[in-house]
């Protein structure tokens, strides 16, 4: 792609320490002469910086062996060593997600993919395939996986245990299927055999019995996932290079990974020293048992190289509107006998709150109802009257960056506490996409329209935007388009089949959208001036695409392909292509 290119390879660790020992005695200009010749650069037709520091635009990255920019230029004149050649691509800071699942998007790569699926024959029918490629799984040690039904495909009735056993290829196997919100699973009548009778009451979960048994929600997954044969490491290793792969093909160089048990913390940890480990991770630790204390397990990690950084904590307070789970402020429109259901109660909310960030972690707390956003920012602002009792709470809230994963339905009361004290909302763009075809009928217009989904009016609050994979694609690409058009990425349509945007004043610009999956992240994750822009000592983290952004029609960005992706100074991903030659 970038034919300009000057790179020498250090031989041995013999000749690092040489460099490294001429660099402190040799004169200055000298030593900046050999830092150059030990150096590479990468030329495109454009770079687009999105920094304060340095020009909005450029041709030219230069980065050290550590992975570090230390220089953006356009003027090949000042350095003659670089030869001048045709160049390919524009290149754009790495993209982050700023809420995804590593380790369940890498099993969503090896499990049945049930995303719009039409009916239930559908269902069973590509279990049925899956099963046929895979006989190995479905039984007691191997369940077999799948995420992404939805029951508006079965008449908006739930799927029962029953329907699973109606297939002679499925009948008798072990399986658990993800709602598309992964707020539920749907069980074989094999899974429920190995529960007890009767089932134990289940705070904050849902059983679901009607039209029959087979379904749980929220808290009352915990009752299914006692019996689930964990993955084995070797198989968590597999999931993740696999997720990493895909990602980079994404043009994915960061993710915010939005729960992490501390043992998988450990993984990490151990796989980050393989080459492999191609992903920069955020990672938010959530307890094995979630929404309690767990300092006994838990622990921070910081890496010089920013490939892991742990020093957040992921707390629950509601489940999922699609199922009906989001805590709410008044009932649900078309489910007038209930509000939702929180996870954990205000009280326990605060004080796990107060608890972890006064052990020095980020909270990050995952609000989908106006319910659970109120106590959720409830709960922050009492820690920070904690953390700093002598400060205002918007200064208390700058040093420590707590967050609201999803932010989805927010009272106009609470919006204007969020500006107030700077609380950080993460956001997913296409949840909006995806969830208009049955929000409002479950809100309400006026609710909808005052607190549903808000992305513009986010904007004073610098929000973080994200995908949710493996609950949606992963594809930033269609994250942007659903930001600046509110149309469906998979369609291009509206929520009326058209091309008007769902509640249009929401979309952002691309400018906007494009830096909430960028300097959004950076900034939450405490990485300003390292990720999120191409910077004099940021990270050497880009993507190299076809045509520039902002020459693209609009629809364009749902099919927009990367070229090549770099992390840390080092390509980890390349498409091929005939027309350069490879």
């Amino acid at each position: 792609m970038a034919i300009l290119s000057t790179q020498t390879l250090i031989a041995s660790s013999t000749a690092v320490i040489a460099i490294a020992v001429a660099l402190s005695v040799l004169p200055g200009w000298f030593s900046a002469k050999l830092l150059w010749f030990y150096s590479e650069t990468r030329c495109y037709v454009s770079v687009t910086t999105l920094s304060a520091l340095n020009n909005a635009t450029a041709e030219c990255i230069t980065f050290n062996p550590a992975g570090i920019v230390t220089a953006v230029f356009d003027d090949l004149i000042s350095y003659p060593i670089y030869k001048a050649g045709t160049r390919y691509g524009y290149a754009y800071p790495g993209l982050w997600d700023g809420h995804g699942h590593l380790l369940q998007y890498g099993e969503m790569l090896q499990s049945v993919n049930l995303f719009g699926s039409q009916s239930m024959d559908d269902v069973l029918g590509k279990i049925s395939l899956y099963l046929d490629q895979n006989p190995q799984v479905g039984t007691s040690t191997e369940w077999l996986r799948g995420i992404g039904w939805d029951q508006a495909a079965f008449g908006g009735k739930m799927p029962t245990s029953s329907e699973l056993e109606d297939d002679d290829s499925i009948k008798g196997k072990y399986i658990m299927l993800d709602r598309v919100d992964v707020h539920c699973v749907w069980v074989s009548q094999a899974v429920l055999n190995l529960l007890p009778d009767p089932l134990p009451e289940t705070p904050g979960g849902e059983v679901i019995t009607t039209p029959g048994p087979g379904v749980f929600c929220d808290n009352a997954m915990d009752l299914v996932l006692k019996y689930f044969p964990k993955p084995s490491k070797v198989q968590k290793t597999k999931y993740i290079k696999n997720a990493m792969k895909d990602l980079n093909s994404l043009g994915i160089v960061g993710i915010h990974d939005a729960g992490v048990a501390p043992a998988d913390i450990k993984l990490y940890e151990e796989l980050v020293e393989d080459k492999d480990w191609s992903v920069r991770v955020y990672a938010m630790l959530e307890c094995e048992k979630r929404n309690t204390v767990c300092f006994d397990d838990a622990f921070k990690v910081t890496r010089d190289d920013g490939l892991l950084d742990v020093r957040s904590v992921k707390l629950f307070a509601d489940g999922a509107l699609g199922s009906w789970g989001s805590a709410m402020i008044t009932p649900y429109t078309d489910h007038t006998n209930s509000s939702g259901s929180l996870l954990v109660n205000a009280s326990t909310l605060t004080d796990l709150t107060t608890a972890w960030a006064t052990a020095g972690y980020q909270i990050n707390i995952h609000a989908i109802g106006d319910l659970a956003n109120r106590l959720a920012i409830d709960a922050m602002s009492a820690a920070f009257d904690v953390l700093c009792p002598d400060a205002p709470r918007h200064d208390c809230q700058a040093l420590h960056r707590f967050r609201i994963e999803h932010a989805q339905i927010i009272h106009p009361d609470d919006q204007k506490r969020m500006f107030e004290l700077g609380i950080i909302p993460s956001i997913q763009p296409t949840h909006a996409t995806s969830d208009m075809v049955y929000a409002e009928t479950r809100l309400g217009p006026q609710r909808t329209e005052e607190e549903a989904y808000r992305m513009r009016s986010l904007l004073p609050v610098n929000p973080v935007l994200g995908s949710d994979f493996p609950v949606e694609p992963a594809n930033i690409f269609q994250g942007i388009f659903a930001a600046v058009t509110r149309r469906s990425p998979h369609t291009g349509l509206g929520a009326d089949g058209g091309e008007k945007g769902w509640y249009a004043d929401e979309t952002l610009t691309l400018e906007d959208a494009l830096k909430g999956f960028t300097l959004g992240p950076a900034n939450a994750a405490f990485l300003e001036g390292k990720a999120g822009a191409i910077e004099v000592g940021g990270f050497a983290d880009w993507i190299v695409l076809d045509e520039p952004l902002d020459e693209m029609d609009i629809d364009e960005l749902r099919s927009v392909k990367v070229r090549e992706t770099w992390v840390g100074g080092k390509r980890v991903y390349r498409r091929y292509d005939k027309s350069v030659g490879y």
